[in-house]
């Protein structure tokens, strides 16, 4: 099973020891969220950073609001990226569900579903060396990978399996315990089926986690409640964070049982001892 690491947010300058130290271990991936109101450093800029500072480990946005970027500049920015990881970055994008990220860049929040899907077509077409309208020159440069970068697609709605199979290569899900992700697992599979594409969706589960003595535990606590702040489900989310070895390696073999290819563990904690300590849990 892989598994990789969702970073935290709260100490941006940290994240190369966190990324460093995570490539020296076990894990595949390493993760980063997106907001724009918010404290959290921009996804795009900071993994560029951090492909620079290792050679192996793969990156992901997990997930980017893709939508508040225009199409073009999206398209350009996962390219570079892609190219200069040397094909290691993984492009997880979602619609997004708070209302103030989208007015702090005055782009409409209703029907942001219909304008990602827009929006992917036109950076499908970027990234296969097509203009990306009348008028426009192709856009580079070209991705490390013919086709761009893998795509996931967050979310936990019907609208997101299908987009999956429409326009994505796999899904990402988060919040939820494996039997739940199981039955998403299931309609994302479906609906790759009955869209006729080859082979299979690659899923991949998140969940947060935060090992280590009391006080770093009651960080990671603190960090996710700010976070949640605005949801009815803050409460929710620190309850069933993984804070015990065991708690690890349950949520990682459930995961697996219902199919996950890999499973990112977000760390919300700023300690970077935590990275040691998972790894152990992993065994």
């Amino acid at each position: 099973m892989n598994v990789g690491l969702g970073l935290p947010i709260d100490d941006p300058p940290s994240l190369i020891t966190w990324a460093r130290r995570a490539e020296s271990g076990p894990f595949t991936t390493l993760g980063l969220l997106d907001r724009v109101v918010h404290h959290n450093p921009e996804p795009l800029v900071t993994l560029a950073a951090l492909a620079g500072a290792t050679s192996r480990i793969r990156l992901m946005t997990e997930v980017l609001i893709a939508v508040l970027r225009p199409a073009a500049l999206l398209a350009k920015q996962a390219a570079t990226l892609d190219r200069i990881s040397g094909g290691r970055f993984t492009l997880g994008i979602g619609a997004g569900p708070r209302e103030d990220d989208f007015r702090a860049v005055d782009v409409e929040y209703r029907g942001r579903g219909r304008l990602l899907d827009e929006q992917m077509r036109t950076v499908r077409r970027i990234w296969s060396g097509e203009p990306p309208g009348e008028g426009v020159g192709a856009i580079g440069p070209a991705p490390a990978r013919p086709h761009g970068p893998e795509v996931l697609f967050g979310g936990f709605v019907r609208a997101t399996a299908d987009r999956v199979a429409r326009l994505g290569d796999g899904f990402l899900g988060a919040m939820y315990g494996p039997e739940e992700m199981g039955r998403m697992f299931r309609l994302v599979e479906e609906s790759w089926r009955l869209a006729g594409r080859d082979g299979r969706p690659r899923l991949v589960a998140q969940a947060n986690a935060a090992l280590g003595p009391p006080p770093v535990v009651d960080d990671a606590r603190r960090a996710v409640r700010v976070y949640y702040d605005w949801a009815g489900y803050a409460d929710q989310v620190v309850e069933h964070m993984l804070t015990t070895p065991q708690d690890v390696r349950r949520a990682v073999r459930g995961f697996e049982e219902v199919g996950a290819d890999e499973v990112m563990l977000y760390c919300w904690a700023t300690d970077v001892g935590q990275v040691d300590r998972i790894a152990d849990a992993l065994g």
